[in-house]
Protein backbone atom coordinates (compact mmCIF):
# COMPACT_ATOMS: atom_id res chain seq x y z
CA UNK A 1 0.00 0.00 0.00
CA UNK A 2 0.75 3.81 -1.02
CA UNK A 3 1.84 5.74 2.08
CA UNK A 4 -0.34 8.84 2.97
CA UNK A 5 0.58 12.26 3.51
CA UNK A 6 -1.51 15.18 4.46
CA UNK A 7 -1.98 18.38 2.21
CA UNK A 8 -3.54 21.09 3.72
CA UNK A 9 -5.19 23.10 0.78
CA UNK A 10 -6.63 26.36 0.43
CA UNK A 11 -7.61 28.67 -2.57
CA UNK A 12 -9.14 31.91 -3.27
CA UNK A 13 -11.51 31.31 -6.17
CA UNK A 14 -12.78 35.09 -7.95
CA UNK A 15 -15.89 33.33 -9.72
CA UNK A 16 -18.75 32.24 -7.69
CA UNK A 17 -19.28 29.44 -10.24
CA UNK A 18 -15.84 28.02 -10.55
CA UNK A 19 -15.97 28.25 -6.76
CA UNK A 20 -18.33 25.94 -6.31
CA UNK A 21 -17.05 23.76 -8.37
CA UNK A 22 -13.65 23.84 -7.36
CA UNK A 23 -15.61 23.03 -3.26
CA UNK A 24 -17.18 20.33 -5.42
CA UNK A 25 -14.17 18.62 -6.48
CA UNK A 26 -12.50 19.28 -3.05
CA UNK A 27 -14.71 17.39 -1.06
CA UNK A 28 -13.71 13.79 -3.00
CA UNK A 29 -10.05 14.71 -1.62
CA UNK A 30 -10.54 15.44 1.72
CA UNK A 31 -11.85 17.06 4.66
CA UNK A 32 -13.27 20.65 4.64
CA UNK A 33 -11.58 21.99 7.42
CA UNK A 34 -12.87 26.00 6.76
CA UNK A 35 -14.92 26.29 3.28
CA UNK A 36 -11.76 27.32 1.17
CA UNK A 37 -9.31 25.12 3.51
CA UNK A 38 -9.25 21.25 3.32
CA UNK A 39 -6.91 18.66 5.07
CA UNK A 40 -6.20 15.94 2.42
CA UNK A 41 -4.41 12.41 3.43
CA UNK A 42 -3.32 11.24 0.11
CA UNK A 43 -0.58 9.42 -1.69
CA UNK A 44 1.49 10.83 -4.38
CA UNK A 45 -0.38 9.73 -7.25
CA UNK A 46 -3.93 11.10 -5.15
CA UNK A 47 -2.11 14.28 -4.76
CA UNK A 48 -0.90 14.52 -8.56
CA UNK A 49 -4.75 13.94 -9.60
CA UNK A 50 -6.25 16.57 -6.80
CA UNK A 51 -3.58 19.24 -8.98
CA UNK A 52 -4.27 18.15 -11.73
CA UNK A 53 -8.36 18.03 -11.39
CA UNK A 54 -7.79 21.68 -9.82
CA UNK A 55 -6.01 23.25 -12.36
CA UNK A 56 -8.51 22.35 -15.31
CA UNK A 57 -10.95 24.08 -13.17
CA UNK A 58 -9.26 27.71 -12.12
CA UNK A 59 -8.74 30.41 -14.66
CA UNK A 60 -4.77 30.45 -13.81
CA UNK A 61 -4.68 34.40 -14.39
CA UNK A 62 -7.22 35.16 -11.84
CA UNK A 63 -7.86 32.41 -9.05
CA UNK A 64 -5.15 30.89 -6.58
CA UNK A 65 -4.38 27.47 -5.26
CA UNK A 66 -2.20 26.59 -1.86
CA UNK A 67 -1.08 23.23 -1.46
CA UNK A 68 0.82 22.29 1.71
CA UNK A 69 2.62 19.12 2.10
CA UNK A 70 2.36 18.60 6.22
CA UNK A 71 4.21 14.86 5.67
CA UNK A 72 3.47 11.54 6.32
CA UNK A 73 0.00 11.12 8.12
CA UNK A 74 1.77 8.98 10.05
CA UNK A 75 4.03 11.84 11.25
CA UNK A 76 3.40 14.57 13.41
CA UNK A 77 0.75 16.15 11.65
CA UNK A 78 -1.57 16.38 14.68
CA UNK A 79 0.50 18.54 16.49
CA UNK A 80 1.48 20.99 13.60
CA UNK A 81 -2.09 22.11 13.29
CA UNK A 82 -3.30 24.44 15.79
CA UNK A 83 -7.21 25.58 15.62
CA UNK A 84 -8.25 28.86 17.90
CA UNK A 85 -11.80 28.79 18.92
CA UNK A 86 -14.30 26.38 18.49
CA UNK A 87 -12.86 22.71 18.02
CA UNK A 88 -13.00 22.04 13.92
CA UNK A 89 -14.56 18.67 14.96
CA UNK A 90 -17.69 19.78 16.75
CA UNK A 91 -18.50 21.55 13.25
CA UNK A 92 -17.62 18.40 11.74
CA UNK A 93 -20.00 16.12 13.69
CA UNK A 94 -23.19 18.83 13.18
CA UNK A 95 -23.00 18.04 9.67
CA UNK A 96 -23.22 13.77 9.65
CA UNK A 97 -26.24 12.08 9.35
CA UNK A 98 -27.14 9.33 11.06
CA UNK A 99 -29.61 6.84 9.44
CA UNK A 100 -31.77 4.88 11.37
Amino acid sequence: MSELFCYVVSYDIRDQKRLQRIHKTMMGFGEPLHYSVFRCDLTRKGREEMAEAIMSLIEKDADRVMIIDMGPVDGRVEERVEFLGCDHREHQSKRDVIIA
